[in-house]
C-alpha cells in the first residue's frame, strides 16, 4: 500500500500513432508537476516526440506500424467492394499508389507473416510486463489501441486508466468491429488475467464535453479538462496581431483548413480533400488559414488570394481567431477545435474519423460530409450554413463552456492519488 505522502510512479503506455496520445501529455506535465514520477512505454517510432513532449520515454515496445494496419483494412475493404473512392487505396506495405488491387492479397500476407507478428506481440507484451514488474508503477494509463497498458494494470493488480483521445470510445465500433486491440499472442491468458475485451476498462478518462462524448457501458468515467496538445511550434508573430473571432463584429471571415499528418499516407490521394475545400471558400470571399504536411503541399498549386500556408503551427494557436475549422475528424483536430469554440466542418475518410464527426455533428456545433462524395458545391454550402447560422457557433460554445467546466488535469491529479491507496475514490466532478 502506497502511503499517501509517497510521489506516485504512474506508466504511461501507447500505441504507436501520435494522435492517440497526445491528449494524455497535460496529464503527464500535471503528473511531474505535482511531484510524481512518469514513464512512457512506447515504440521506438514514438520515443522523440513522447520526448518532446516533456515526458520520459521507454521504447519497449514491438508494435506493428498502426499506418500499415490501417492500409491493409482500407485495402481488404476495397477488395471487398466497400471502398468508396474512385482512386484505389495506397499499397498496405509501401503506401504507393497500386494499378489493381491484385497487385496485394491481405489475407496470405496475414497467413505468411502470421508468426512474425504474434512473436512481436509477445515481445511486446513480456517487455511492458517485464519493466512494470520492476519499476512497481502505482497507476497505469493508456490509450483505447493500447494492449499493453490494461495488462500490465491487470498482472500487477493496480488501476489501469483508459484515456480517450476524443468522442469515441471502447463501446464504439468500426466497420463493425469493436474498437479494442486484439491480443494475437494470447497474452492475458498466459498470464492468467482473463481476457481483453470492453468489460476489461474500469476506469476512463474522458476529456470531451459532456454533448459530445461517447457512451461507457461498463467503465468509470474520470472526467478532465481537455487542454490542447498539438505538439511543438512556435507562434508566428503575426498571430499577435488577430483579435479572437469573438472580437472580431465584422470583417471577412477567417477560417482554419487543417489536413492531418496520417490521411493522405492511409487513405491515398482520394482522400486529400483540400483543394476542394481551398476552391469552395475561395467564392465565399473568406480569409484562409491552411495548415498542411509539406508532403501534400507539393499537390496543391498556386493558391488564391487570402489563403495564407502555415507549416508545423500548432492548432491551438490558431482556432481562437477563427469562425470555422475544416478537418478531416481526426481526435486531435476536433478536440482543439471544441476547445476552441469553434463550429467544425469534417470531411471523415473512415475508421474513428466517422463516429467522431458524427458525435459533433449530432450536437450541433458542425456538419459532416462523407469525404469521397463531398464535392465543391457541397463543400462550399455547408461552409455558408455553418458561418451564416448563427444557431452552429452557440452549439460550439455551449461545449466549449461544457469543457472548460470539466476538472483541470491538476485537479484530477488529486482523485488519481486517492485511487493509487484506494480503488474506490470519492466521487468526481462531472462537465455538465
Amino acid at each position: 500500500m502506497r502511503h499517501p505522502h509517497t510521489p506516485l510512479r504512474v506508466l504511461f503506455v501507447v500505441s504507436n500513432w501520435p494522435g492517440h496520445w497526445f491528449s494524455m501529455v497535460p496529464l503527464g506535465w500535471a503528473l511531474q508537476a505535482a511531484g510524481h514520477e512518469v514513464r512512457v512505454v512506447c515504440a521506438p517510432s514514438q520515443a522523440e516526440p513522447v520526448g518532446r513532449a516533456g515526458l520520459t520515454p521507454l521504447a519497449l515496445l514491438d508494435a506493428p506500424d498502426l499506418t500499415f494496419m490501417a492500409r491493409l483494412l482500407n485495402y481488404s475493404a476495397a477488395q471487398g467492394g466497400r471502398w468508396p473512392y474512385r482512386e484505389l487505396p495506397p499499397h498496405p506495405v509501401t503506401g504507393r499508389p497500386v494499378a489493381s488491387l491484385d497487385e496485394f492479397e491481405p489475407g496470405a500476407w496475414l497467413r505468411d507473416h502470421h508468426e512474425r507478428l504474434v512473436d512481436m506481440a509477445h515481445r511486446s507484451t513480456d517487455a511492458a510486463v517485464d519493466f512494470g514488474r520492476r519499476w512497481r508503477p502505482h497507476l497505469v494509463a493508456h490509450d483505447l489501441l493500447s494492449l499493453e497498458g490494461p495488462l500490465v494494470g491487470r498482472v500487477l493488480g493496480v488501476p489501469a486508466l483508459l484515456h480517450l483521445w476524443g468522442p469515441v470510445g471502447p463501446d464504439d465500433r468500426v466497420r463493425g468491429v469493436p474498437l479494442v486491440p486484439l491480443d494475437i499472442s494470447r497474452a492475458f491468458q498466459r498470464y492468467e488475467v482473463g481476457a481483453l475485451r470492453r468489460e476489461t476498462y474500469e476506469y476512463a478518462i474522458d476529456p470531451c464535453p459532456a454533448g459530445a462524448a461517447p457512451p461507457l457501458a461498463v467503465a468509470r468515467r474520470l472526467p478532465v479538462r481537455h487542454v490542447p496538445y498539438n505538439g511543438p511550434g512556435a507562434m508566428p508573430p503575426w498571430l499577435l496581431t488577430l483579435p479572437e473571432a469573438s472580437e472580431r463584429r465584422t470583417g471577412r471571415p477567417r477560417v482554419c483548413v487543417v489536413w492531418g499528418t496520417s490521411v493522405s499516407v492511409t487513405f491515398g490521394p482520394g482522400s486529400f480533400a483540400v483543394p476542394k475545400v481551398v476552391e469552395a471558400l475561395a467564392e465565399l470571399d473568406a480569409e484562409v488559414l491552411l495548415t498542411v504536411t509539406g508532403a501534400d503541399r507539393a499537390r496543391l498549386g498556386p493558391l488564391p488570394p487570402g489563403v495564407r500556408l502555415l507549416e508545423h503551427t500548432p492548432l491551438h494557436l490558431l482556432l481562437p481567431s477563427c469562425d470555422l475549422v475544416v478537418h478531416h475528424g481526426g481526435g486531435g483536430c476536433a478536440m482543439t477545435g471544441l476547445a476552441a469554440g469553434v463550429p467544425h466542418l469534417m470531411l471523415p475518410c473512415g475508421l474513428d474519423q466517422e463516429t467522431i464527426a458524427a458525435r459533433i455533428a449530432a450536437a450541433g456545433a458542425g456538419i459532416a460530409l462523407p469525404n469521397a462524395t463531398a464535392d465543391v458545391p457541397a463543400i462550399r454550402a455547408a461552409a455558408r450554413r455553418l458561418l451564416g447560422d448563427p444557431s452552429h457557433r452557440a452549439a460550439a460554445l455551449r461545449l466549449q463552456d461544457q469543457m472548460a467546466r470539466g476538472p483541470h488535469p491538476s485537479e484530477l491529479v488529486a482523485h488519481l492519488e486517492e485511487l493509487a491507496v484506494s480503488p474506490s475514490p470519492g466521487p468526481l466532478p462531472v462537465p455538465g
